[in-house]
């Protein structure tokens, strides 16, 4: 094991500290939140890490007046389909319950959802986690509010909720690697009807279990890149390129 990167090395813990889980982003950086640090009012960062063990602060939470921009985001991020980053923050934002915020890979923060806008915060607060679904929407819980008050010292049983911001529907490889030959799984929304299958241009042999399921197998000559599902209302595209393995 090699250690990259020792949190709050800086003065003040302004590179953050208690960070949560990392991804690996499509530019072949790491990127990740922490709940602590920043060099504003301690309430956690947006960071990104080389391989090489470089870390770069791309966000203090709580920089604008009255954390409106959020704070103590824990549960990391996402790269949506559009290559953006997206997050919760679980508490901050304009009500004091936690925002649903998009980050660009260069530390652009805007501040998508205000949690508990709703009366009695049916809404939802105090969100964690978050993921994008082949539909294209993003999805996640949140620890308290909802219609249900009887739990939690009456702040609600919390929720699941979905946010629709346009982002286009996509397809899933199931594993994402393989050699010519192996078994995949192609998962999906509105499958049915499918015409093709390829992968990085070679087309596949296939078969559509379902509306969200499709079975298929690497052919032979196929490279590595994406693969494609051809339907009748378009083309759908993998989130991460398949690779070929020798």
């Amino acid at each position: 094991m090699t250690t990259l990167y020792r949190f709050c090395s800086q003065p003040g813990c302004v590179d953050g500290s208690v960070p949560g889980p990392l991804i690996l982003a499509n530019d072949g950086n790491f990127y990740g939140t922490t709940k602590f640090g920043g060099n504003i009012s301690d309430e956690g960062t947006v960071f990104k890490i080389t391989p090489a063990g470089t870390l770069t602060t791309l966000y203090s939470f709580c920089s604008q007046p009255f954390c409106t921009d959020g704070a103590s985001a824990t549960e990391g991020v996402i790269q949506a389909t559009d290559g953006n980053l997206y997050g919760t923050a679980s508490f901050g934002g304009v009500n004091g319950q936690g925002t649903l915020f998009r980050i660009t890979l260069a530390g652009k923060l805007t501040t998508l959802y205000n949690f508990c806008s709703q009366s009695g915060c049916t809404d939802g607060a105090v969100p964690f986690g978050l993921i994008q679904a082949t539909d294209g929407n993003l999805y996640g819980t949140t620890f308290n509010g909802g219609l249900d008050d009887s739990c939690s010292l009456g702040l609600g049983c919390g929720t699941i909720f979905s946010v629709s911001l346009g982002l286009d529907p996509f397809v899933e490889t199931g594993p994402t690697y393989g050699k010519v030959g192996t078994a995949i799984k192609v998962l999906g929304t509105d499958l049915a009807g499918a015409t093709s299958v390829t992968f990085n241009g070679t087309a596949a042999t296939f078969t559509v279990p379902s509306g969200t399921f499709i079975k298929t197998t690497v052919p032979a000559g196929a490279t590595t890149g994406p693969v494609q599902v051809v339907t009748p209302n378009g083309t759908l595209t993998s989130n991460e390129n398949f690779q070929v393995l020798p």
